[in-house]
């Protein structure tokens, strides 16, 4: 099965007439996540022609603006789109209160619930699992309280290998789930099969990690490490450096750091301050520490995996 990533907004605090905010969808084993809901948000996710109903849990990193002022509107439109299936919200501590005081003072009634999940934890914790899918905070280091996501897929069953199965007639099909889970079968005479010899390795488990607002920050590496897939934030060059620390932003080139220590496949860059107008100077930066470094499009779909 594979994952994708749609860019809804990339750019930093101030949206321009061709970029917005911060938000992404990730499509993984057939659940949908919104990450992060800049301003116009619910406008993209439009263009890219989504499905407002198949979105059920929202994660949001921090209370900036530009990562959740898109939020409000968008459980709005919900209301009115018919929605009635609870809504799920992860966010810092206050979330609740944020967008509760707005659809009081606005009078925005829904017909389905709200629930919130608050995270004020400075440790990776596990925040959401299904029967395909677990989510894991990534703490980081900005100048209010914020998490990145890890979203990775549950280990898959084995694929049986029919041309070995079909030698032996005593294999029947209530026998396969078995199979899959990694069971040997004894034939009648006692002889054990090997599961490795009925079945073959399913395809590994995809992941994702989505490092917003932090400044350099190395004691994420073993949460990430591996994913197929790297968002990290890269405000700055490192001639700016002083100003990435001040601010609690990273650099390119501090980004690639953590992707080429912590051995992720690819890493996507993002959340570029206002005064580049040519973001391949971020590439620049970045490929000579980690060359597999991409710059987001907008409303690009990305392959994970």
């Amino acid at each position: 099965m594979t994952a994708f990533l749609t860019i809804l907004g990339f750019n930093s605090a101030i949206p321009t007439a061709n970029s917005f905010p911060t938000a992404q969808l990730l499509e993984m084993a057939d659940r949908s996540f919104l990450i992060d809901c800049g301003e116009g948000t619910q406008v993209q996710l439009r263009r890219a022609k989504a499905k407002f109903s198949k979105i059920n849990h929202i994660f949001i990193s921090h209370l900036h603006g530009d990562h959740c002022f898109g939020l409000p509107g968008l459980i709005a439109s919900l209301r009115l789109l018919g929605r009635e299936t609870p809504l799920y919200v992860y966010g810092p501590k206050g979330i609740k209160k944020m967008l509760e005081t707005i659809f009081s003072i606005t009078e925005t009634h829904r017909d389905f619930e709200v629930i919130y999940t608050e995270l004020e934890a400075h440790h990776s914790q596990k925040i959401y699992e299904d029967s395909r899918v677990e989510v894991y905070t990534i703490p980081l280091d900005h100048r209010i309280y914020c998490n990145g996501y890890l979203f990775r897929e549950k280990p898959k069953p084995r694929n049986l290998n029919m041309d070995e199965i079909r030698k032996y007639d005593e294999i029947e099909v209530c026998d396969y789930q078995n199979l899959k889970n990694g069971k040997d079968f004894q034939l009648k005479d006692g002889y054990i099969l090997k599961n490795e010899v009925l079945t073959l390795p399913p395809k590994p488990p995809l992941s994702y990690a989505f490092c917003s607002d932090t400044r350099f920050k190395e004691d994420i590496i073993p949460i990430i490490k591996g994913v197929d897939l790297l968002y990290h934030e890269a405000t700055f060059l490192k001639d700016l450096k002083e100003m990435a620390d001040y601010t609690g932003h990273s650099t390119a080139e501090e980004a690639a750091t953590i992707a080429q220590k912590a051995g992720v496949k690819k890493l996507l860059l993002g959340h570029f301050s206002n005064r580049y107008s040519d973001y391949s100077v971020f590439t620049d930066e970045a490929r000579g520490i980690f060359p597999e470094t991409y710059l987001p499009k907008m409303l690009e779909r990305i392959e994970i995996g």
